[in-house]
């Protein structure tokens, strides 16, 4: 005698972004946002956090959607994460020689060095009257460290 094991369907799961984007386009058939985050939907598997909030300010006018639904999808906006982009940190200004030792380091860098780019990109910034910032001064102590 075989043993038959019936095989359990598991659970569907809901979901609620697509519940919501279907229940919207049916409100607003001709709203191109609305056409747009569905494809994108379908196409990707997810919206990113402002897509989300953009389908929540459109399913909230529409009174024909149920209020656990609208919840259950600002908690997952709350929950995403908010991305940002930092500012780059200020240039700060080294001023631990004086100007003209910066030119005599560099002359005796080039006299034995004198194709050098990036030193001679270092005296052409000098005689413009640019300051060299901290990252130049860095390197050129460096080169500097490396001729001694």
């Amino acid at each position: 005698m075989a043993k038959f094991e019936s095989k359990k369907e598991a659970p569907k799961k809901v979901d609620i972004v697509n519940d919501l984007l279907e229940d919207c386009l049916l409100a607003f058939p001709v709203s191109g946002l609305l056409i747009s985050f569905y494809q994108q939907y379908q196409k990707r598997g997810f919206l990113t956090k402002k897509q989300l909030e953009g389908l929540y300010g459109k399913a909230s006018s529409v009174s024909s959607i149920h209020t656990g639904k609208l919840a259950t999808l600002a908690a997952m906006i709350q929950k995403m994460p908010n991305r940002f982009k930092s500012e780059l940190p200020e240039k700060q200004l080294v001023d631990l020689k004086p100007q003209n030792e910066w030119i005599s380091a560099i002359a005796k860098i080039l006299e034995k060095y004198p194709e050098h780019k990036r030193v001679r990109f270092f005296q052409m910034k000098i005689e413009k009257g640019d300051d060299l910032n901290s990252t130049d001064v860095a390197e050129l102590k460096r080169f500097e460290k490396l001729l001694s």
